[in-house]
Order: C-alpha cells, then structure tokens, then sequence
C-alpha cells in the first residue's frame, strides 16, 4: 500500500494549489507522487464528440483511452455507490507517496489548509488526523505545527519526515 496524506480544507482555502506546489516540490526532490482528488459533484474527463465519450454514452462501463504519452480508464458507476477512498488508492501503481485532495472525514492523516480570511469551521483539534496546518496567516495556540501555506519547501520537508520518506 502507498503512503498516503490528505490536503483538507474548506472551499477558496487554497488545497488545489497547495497540492500543485507540493507536487512539484516533492517531485523535484525524486519522489514519484500521485494524487487522488474527490470532486463533490459530477464531471467529465472527456467531451462530447469525442470517440471515448461516444463509446461511454452507448453504454460501456469502462472506457480506456490510451496513447504513448499518457492513459485513462474512465469508470461510470451508472448508480452504483461511489468508491471509497480506499478502493480508489488499490487502484493506484505503487509510487513513493499519494496526495489526497479532499476527503476530509477520512481517516488519512491531512494537512488542513486554511485561508485566515474566511470563516470556515476548523478541523486542527477536534479532528486527530490533522497532523499540520497551512495557513496564509499567523495562528494562536494550534494543536499541530503550523507552516505558512506559501512555504512550500519547509511542507515538503515535514511531508517527507512525517510519511518517512526521508
């Protein structure tokens, strides 16, 4: 099984772009990573015209696409209950580290993002899987170390030490 940390938060706190960064960084640093992103609504992959989207919408359960730079197996559940996380990372090719954006009420260890601007309920303290806190902001008397959300090496740092990666 891969070593796993979520990035949770509120809408607007910056999780997307926080993911991108330590993507990056831990990438730069010769870790293979991969993401799991959870999407609260429906979405598409492909588009309409499209020869996959076709296939998909006569009916197939699965539609692979696959090309020499990259390939996707699209699933319709066509009703049958979402996966859980779990089920999802099993899925995945062995890599060094998954970044989990969302799934906040899983039981990965997270790091919550925050935007001190807005008003979001807080997950650091009541919730024991939060294990740090980015932030845009200072914050008084946290639970769990706090990094500025823009730090992005000093994250990837503590990524590598708390996943043991280094």
């Amino acid at each position: 099984m891969n070593r796993v940390i979520g990035v949770a938060g509120f809408k607007n706190a910056g999780k997307t772009t926080l993911v991108e960064k330590l993507v990056t960084e831990l990438t730069l640093r010769g870790h293979r990573i991969s993401t799991v992103k959870h999407a609260h609504h429906s979405f598409d992959i492909d588009h309409e015209g499209r020869d996959s989207f076709r296939h998909r919408k006569a009916g197939a359960s699965e539609v692979a696409v696959v090309s020499s730079h990259r390939w996707a197996i699209i699933h319709e559940s066509r009703g049958d209950r979402e996966p859980t996380l779990d089920e999802i990372l099993a899925k995945l090719a062995p890599c060094d580290l998954v970044i989990v954006e969302g799934y906040k009420r899983d039981t990965h260890d997270k790091i919550e993002v925050r935007n001190i601007e807005l008003t979001h309920p807080q997950l650091a303290g009541d919730d024991p899987t939060v294990v740090a806190i980015a932030a845009n902001g200072p914050l008084r008397d946290a639970p769990v170390p706090v990094f500025d959300r823009d730090d992005v090496s000093a994250l990837a740092s503590f990524v590598e030490q708390h996943s043991g990666l280094t």
